[in-house]
């Protein structure tokens, strides 16, 4: 199968500009800055990407984008649709590449889960993304063209018809390892000229790189998930490896300072279950410990393993995950039970994965592993 993205190569993706980028290249196409900002509106408010139809420029600047721009979301290879209403689609990307992007629908919000790389350059173990090893980062057209596809086959109106309500960066990729890319396309989801979200309805999901946190904390002003999956050092290193270079404590005080410099945002804590693995009730003890080290923070969300093709980790029994939950909640510690969600069509928490030409040995090494029953074939 073919993915084809439109990327002229003499001509410029207006979707790798914020506000400010597309006002300075309009400023160099000899344009006035209030003429970016008009097609601006049509690109997020009205999702056209058809110079030709933006009614209210002038001819003679529609000829000159149609001569050196381009609106270039990624092309859709396929789609699909769960039995619960969660929507995937497949995005091709460059070399044989493709990404994936999920849309979760609920009564009282809409929520699209957005990927930052092709692959991903970390390798958490209980992760279907990280067996495919890692091709590259995505550009901001890359990252914010997802939601504009989303937008546009969900019929998505920005300050109107809003089916998009949040954003999470949360699907394949560590999203502080394509900080300056990621920003920006978090800037074009909350900007009023964009998809106009408030901060705490875009969240960035991160394993935990401790100066990019920091970072973070200064340059945008977004909700934080922090991917801990394990309150003691040894098996957080295990499960995630990033752990052996930023442990447990680094991470609670980059959390404490993203608090401290952003009050009004939040952090939530993501755990996800896995049988006799992090379950146990010491498990709890230890991530109770790590949650009063952060007193305000107090959100952990527990997300039952979604399993996959290959790998030798399984969910955890409705017994042990609400035991769990029951003692975090007794210890004052405000737990959500995330449902899971189109899990029947690969959807789920954990589950993403594209087609990535891997730069890196993981995605043979996997396969061969595969191959010789290291690891679970079904």
């Amino acid at each position: 199968m073919r993915h084809a993205v439109n990327t002229p190569a003499d001509k410029v993706n207006l979707l790798d500009f914020d506000r400010k980028g597309l006002r300075d290249f309009f400023a160099e196409l000899g344009e006035k800055p209030y003429r970016a900002e008009q097609v601006m509106k049509w690109i997020y408010h009205r999702l056209e990407s058809d110079f030709e139809n933006m009614t209210d420029v002038g001819k003679a600047l529609r000829e000159k984008l149609s001569a050196s721009c381009y609106v270039g979301p990624p092309k859709t290879a396929f789609e699909k649709t769960a039995i619960d209403g969660t929507q995937k689609w497949l995005l091709g990307m460059d070399g044989g590449n493709a990404i994936e992007t999920v849309y979760i629908p609920e009564p009282t919000r809409g929520t699209l889960c957005v990927s930052s790389q092709v692959g991903c350059a970390l390798n958490c173990q209980f992760c279907s993304t990280a067996t495919q090893g890692f091709s590259r980062n995505l550009s901001t057209a890359e990252i914010i063209g997802q939601v504009w596809v989303a937008a546009k086959h969900l019929g998505n109106v920005p300050h109107q018809q809003r089916r998009i309500t949040n954003v999470v960066m949360m699907g394949m990729g560590e999203p502080l390892l394509n900080f300056d890319n990621v920003v920006k396309a978090m800037s074009l989801m909350r900007d009023d000229l964009g998809f106009g979200l408030a901060g705490k309805r875009v969240t960035l999901s991160t394993a935990g790189l401790v100066p990019m946190i920091d970072k973070l904390s200064v340059e945008s002003d977004v909700s934080l998930a922090v991917s801990l999956h394990a309150a003691n050092d040894e098996l957080r290193t295990e499960l995630v490896p990033l752990n052996k270079r930023y442990p447990l404590a680094e991470l609670a005080a980059a959390c404490e300072r993203y608090i401290n410099r952003a009050p009004r945002t939040s952090i939530t804590f993501e755990y996800t279950l896995m049988k006799g693995i992090n379950d146990k009730p010491e498990h709890a003890r230890q991530l109770i410990k790590f949650m009063r080290r952060l007193p305000g923070v107090n959100k952990v969300n527990l997300i039952p393993f979604n399993p996959f093709p290959g790998t030798r980790f399984e969910r955890s029994g409705p017994d042990e995950i609400r035991s769990f939950q029951t003692q975090l909640l007794n210890a004052g510690v405000l737990t959500m039970l995330r449902r899971t969600r189109g899990d029947d069509i690969d959807a789920a928490c954990g589950q993403l994965k594209g087609q990535v030409v891997d730069r890196t040995r993981r995605q043979a090494e996997f396969r061969k592993k595969l191959e010789e029953g290291v690891v679970n074939a079904a």
